[in-house]
């Protein structure tokens, strides 16, 4: 019987500097009585990526605090996505509305 040694590769660790990451910023999402929860969670499915319970949540969690933390992106993204949302609930009719604030 051989003893057969495996060659390990290497691995190499590249660290990423912080002065060369995005800043993150916090997606927040404001309550309104008019626009209808089915809205706000398919929204927060379609252009947060979120599942249907995470997103049922979020809706949840604003529709009775008044505002609820979606997630966290760079501020590029965050601002890609709020304004897409923002979009979608104007072309719908609705108020929803989004903000964004650095973590």
């Amino acid at each position: 019987m051989k003893n057969k040694l495996q060659a390990v590769p290497e691995i190499q660790i590249i660290e990423e500097l912080e002065a060369n990451l995005e800043p993150m910023h916090s997606v927040i999402i404001h309550n309104d009585d008019i626009t209808p929860m089915d809205f706000v969670v398919e929204v927060l499915k379609q252009l947060f990526f979120l599942g249907n319970d995470r997103a049922a949540e979020i809706m949840l969690a604003a529709h009775v605090k008044g505002l609820a933390y979606v997630q966290s992106l760079p501020k590029p993204e965050a601002e890609k996505r709020v304004s897409r949302a923002h979009q979608a609930a104007t072309e719908a009719g609705y108020p929803l509305h989004f903000s964004i604030e650095p973590e």
